[in-house]
């Protein structure tokens, strides 16, 4: 398994039946093909869907039913459609119980930013402001380093995109949780160590007294 799908497979074993779930744009929509065909969920789309299935192949195209981040999706029999202030009402309501969402750096206050880096092109902040604020529980999904340098931090440096947000933390090495204001490692991948986790991680870290594989 590559990162991406290391990362994928283990978020999908926090939706639990019944659960409504924002998947971000990039590798968040990764997730939905690793949920059990078994487990009810109804993916959330801000874009003004509920019940969106998975990727669209080249027969099932429909030009105007995709996602947040324009891939073309299916739907489940009962889906419904909306304008972006239902959606938005959905979100800020508290009628998510995930998001999921790409992270550039978190910090072992629970705080993300993951919208901007100074000095680049970037589209905007999208839904995210208001789907950490709204969500129940939100899980950073992101590689542990780019180019060897640890995102998971003591204080995030690039601005904010919502602060103390964060609960749950997951990358291709390990497994975060957030506890007030300290991050907890819960889990480490069965490739890696705690010790490596640790070495590549730049944030003051509570080891558990049990630490899981996955």
């Amino acid at each position: 398994m590559h990162a991406k799908e290391i990362i994928a497979s283990r978020i999908a074993k926090e939706i639990k039946d019944g659960d409504v779930v924002n998947l971000g744009i990039g590798l968040p929509t990764m997730v939905a093909s690793y949920i059990p065909a078994d487990i009810d969920v109804t993916l959330h789309s801000e874009n003004g869907f509920l019940g969106l299935e998975r990727s669209a192949n080249k027969e099932e195209i429909n030009p105007v039913i995709v996602n947040a981040g324009g891939q073309p999706v299916t739907i489940k029999p009962g889906a419904v459609f909306f304008d972006s202030a239902m959606s938005f009402g959905i979100v800020r309501g508290g009628h998510v119980d995930i998001t999921v969402l790409g992270g550039l750096q978190v910090d072992q206050y629970g705080n993300l930013a993951n919208y901007m880096v100074p000095g680049k092109m970037v589209p905007g902040m999208g839904g995210a402001m208001d789907l950490v604020s709204g969500a129940k529980k939100v899980i950073v999904a992101m590689t542990h380093t780019t180019k060897g340098e640890p995102k998971i931090l003591e204080n995030c440096n690039l601005p904010l995109t919502g602060k103390g947000v964060v609960t749950l933390i997951v990358t291709e090495l390990a497994v975060f949780e957030v506890e007030e204001g300290r991050l907890v490692l819960t889990e480490v991948h069965k490739d890696s160590s705690v010790e490596e986790v640790l070495s590549l991680t730049a944030a003051k870290v509570r080891v558990a007294d049990h630490v899981g594989v996955f």
